[in-house]
This record gives structure tokens, sequence and C-alpha cells, in this order.
């Protein structure tokens, strides 16, 4: 069995963003409150994370995480890697370094963010972090079978991750053709989705839309939206019927 928890839904400002008194920003649905991307799968044996945005610790908190086997980065930018340092009472708990799967460019950032996290004679609050590089070959945790996924985020190279029968891609604004071999037969596929309108480093709607229906899962999961893609209520109405708009603490499970 695998469980996904979305952990956040949201852009980089999240929803409701600051200032804005918009109907969506205004909405009392609680499908409507966005934080920062992320999302968390459990298998029999393995926990893992995916993103670490600067929502982490309330995220952990609402869902009781309370173990994380190896935190998966699927690139650099802040609202994916900012809450990181909010991984310590986990880390402190499990007595052992946690693991980061990401490209060497973005092990290179969490290096130089988190600087004290690698001190020859660390601070004792500090966390520790094992950086672990990611090719596009496939690794385990585990037992976990994990096959990175290349994604193009306007001209930044970043990852997606298949895990079983589930595959993760956020802000895509390209998928080489080459890469749909890795998501072919999927149960569960969580992809990104801005708003309507084009835009030049994400999937709109119409566009997460088209990549579904390519990849054809079974089910299909939309997440990092704006608030300018509108309220919960209305845009899951105009959805495919397997399709369903993503929101934070959304779980699916996959019984194989």
């Amino acid at each position: 069995m695998m469980k996904i928890t979305l952990l956040g839904t949201g852009t980089s400002q999240g929803v409701p963003v600051v200032g804005c008194g918009c109907e969506v920003c205004r909405s009392t649905d609680p499908r409507d409150n966005r934080l920062r991307t992320a999302a968390f799968v459990e298998t029999d044996d393995v926990r893992l994370l995916i993103d670490a945005g600067p929502d982490l610790r309330q995220q952990l908190l609402r869902e009781n995480i309370t173990k994380v086997d190896a935190v998966l980065v699927t690139h650099e930018h802040k609202d994916h890697l900012a809450g990181l340092d909010d991984i310590r009472p986990v880390y402190f708990r499990q007595k052992r370094p946690m693991d980061i799967y990401a490209m060497q460019r973005v092990l290179n950032v969490v290096r130089k963010d988190y600087d004290y996290a690698f001190k020859e004679n660390p601070y004792p609050g500090a966390p520790s972090f094992n950086l672990h590089p990611v090719r596009y070959d496939k690794f385990y945790v585990g037992n976990v079978e994990i096959q990175p996924i290349q994604v193009r985020h306007l001209t930044l190279p970043i990852l997606g991750y298949r895990i079983g029968k589930f595959a993760y891609i956020t802000d895509a604004s390209f998928v080489a053709e080459a890469e749909l071999a890795h998501l072919r037969d999927l149960e569960v596929l969580v992809v990104n989705a801005l708003h309507h309108d084009k835009h030049y480093s994400h999937f709109n709607l119409e566009q997460a839309l088209q990549f579904i229906d390519l990849v054809k899962p079974q089910r299909a999961y939309l997440t990092h939206s704006s608030h300018h893609m509108g309220l919960y209520a209305d845009v899951q109405k105009t959805l495919p019927p397997n399709v369903t708009l993503g929101y934070d603490g959304l779980q699916t499970i996959i019984d194989k």
C-alpha cells in the first residue's frame, strides 16, 4: 500500500496572498487555502517527503508526521527548499542524519544555505544532512525504487519523481517526450497547474489537462495552483471525472 498526502498545493506566495482581497483569498472554503507545494509518501516501510518549503513546520504538525526517511527535492527555489531546517525535530527523534536527494546543483544550494549543518564542530541544536546526488537513473530509499523524471521549469532543469504507480511533477513548463516512458501505467499523477492563462515557466490548466491526457493515469491531481485559478468549488465542476483540483491535506491511496 502507498498513501500520498498533498501537504501544500499553492504557489510561491501561497493562498491567500498577503494583501489580496479577491474572492479566492477571502474564501472560507478550506480547500481554497493553499500552503506552499509539498507532498508526503508513505509505504509499509518508508516515509518520503517531497520538497521542504517555508510552510513545512505547519504541514508536519497538521499531518502529525514524526518519521521521514528521506527528502526528495525537485529544485532549489525557496518555495520548495526554504523550510528544510524544520526537519530538525524529526532528525532529533530518529537520531541519524537526514538523507536529502536532489540534483548536485541543488545540493550545492543546500550546503550553502544550511552551512551550519555541515560544520566540523556543529552547534548542538543543528541538523545533520546526508546529501545524495540524483542524476537520471533510478535509486532506492530502503526497499522503495524511485525513478527521477527530467522536467524543465522554463530553462531550468528540475526533477519529478516516480514511485511505484505514483508520479509527482511540479513547476513544469515542459516534459520531453522521451520521459513519457517513465510515466506509463500510472495509477496516480500529481502535476502542476498554475491558473488559466499561459505562463512562461509553469503549465496552465489547459496544458496540465493535455499532459494528463497524454500520460493517461487512472487518477490525476492538480497542484501548485494560484489564487487566479478560481474557487475550488467552481473549478472542480469543469474538470474531467478522473481529475481533481488538489487541496492541502488531500490523501489518496494506491493499494498495490
